[in-house]
């Protein structure tokens, strides 16, 4: 007997192996007494199918598991969308790397079995979000499961930017921007930019300078409740922007505040059981894999 009643599946929409996955988990899912429920999308890909479907930010009101099918992207934009339900989710790898995406689709059956009956690894990731302030008054927002930046946007600029913690004033900083990413973030454009990379379960940010224009202004860990307000200086010519996850932008202005915290609740991230975390590192970041005594 499966755990869960009801799940509910996303998938990348852009390749047809990916549709020829979720057909074989829908399959698995029935066999084992559970009811699959689609993300909207995904249901008009697979016209005929008589499947329960609900839109992707409602889904979660509808199951009590969710399965993204896809790369790591497709899994950050399922937890933006599931964050306030509070039921966990697994990712089934269909991309690149899979840092969250951790079930194969060669074998998901023999994965998948013992999480349906409760024998599974559970993590508590947080998010974090930007609030901008534009003369004292709310001009965008958005939340991140890896990461928030402070970029450019389409201009070869650098940005001016002044960077307090917890009110007290950090420095002055010229740099093609900022990023703070979570533990779960340090392992994606982070880690491409110097950073550290951090335990999942720590509760910590690492904010790291883009090619900054001093080279002392080096990666710093705060603690994740810290808040952070980037204040974009007066003297700059172009509008930086607020990227999300990759996924969502929003711009700033020159004078503009961009204020970061922990958002409030978190994701609930299944692994199987024997999920090893330093392995994972191992096998998607080319690491010397031979014990030697």
């Amino acid at each position: 007997m499966s755990l869960f009643k009801r799940i509910g599946i996303i998938a990348r929409l852009d390749k047809p192996q990916i549709l020829d996955t979720v057909k074989r988990l829908m399959d698995y899912l029935i066999e084992e007494g559970v009811s699959p429920v689609l993300e909207s999308d995904l249901a008009t890909m697979m016209p005929g199918m008589r499947t329960p479907f609900a839109p992707l930010k409602e889904l979660g009101s509808h199951c009590d598991l969710v399965m993204v099918v896809g790369g790591d992207g497709s899994f950050l934009g399922a937890a933006r969308a599931i964050i306030d339900f509070d039921i966990p989710v697994i990712g089934v790898n269909r991309g690149t790397l899979g840092f969250l995406t951790d079930i194969s689709p060669n074998n998901f059956e023999a994965e998948l079995g013992p999480i349906l009956r409760g024998e599974y690894l559970e993590e508590q990731r947080f998010m974090i979000e930007a609030k901008i302030k534009r003369q004292n008054r709310p001009s965008g927002e958005g939340i991140a499961l890896n990461d928030l930046v402070l970029h450019p946007g389409k201009s070869a600029r650098m940005i001016r930017f002044d960077l307090f913690i917890d009110d007290q004033f950090v420095m002055n900083q010229k740099s093609d921007g900022l990023i703070v990413a979570t533990p779960t973030g340090s392992t994606a454009y982070a880690l491409s930019a110097g950073g550290p990379i951090m335990l999942p379960k720590l509760n910590a940010l690492v904010l790291v300078p883009m090619h900054p224009h001093t080279l002392s202004n080096r990666p710093i860990v705060i603690d994740a409740d810290a808040k952070i307000r980037i204040v974009v200086c007066e003297s700059n010519l172009t509008y930086p922007s607020v990227s999300c996850d990759g996924q969502l932008n929003i711009t700033a202005a020159p004078g503009d505040e961009i204020h970061i915290s922990r958002r409030q609740g978190g994701i609930r991230l299944i692994h199987p059981k024997d999920h090893d975390f330093y392995d994972v590192c191992r096998s998607k970041l080319g690491w010397q894999s031979g014990y030697r005594q």
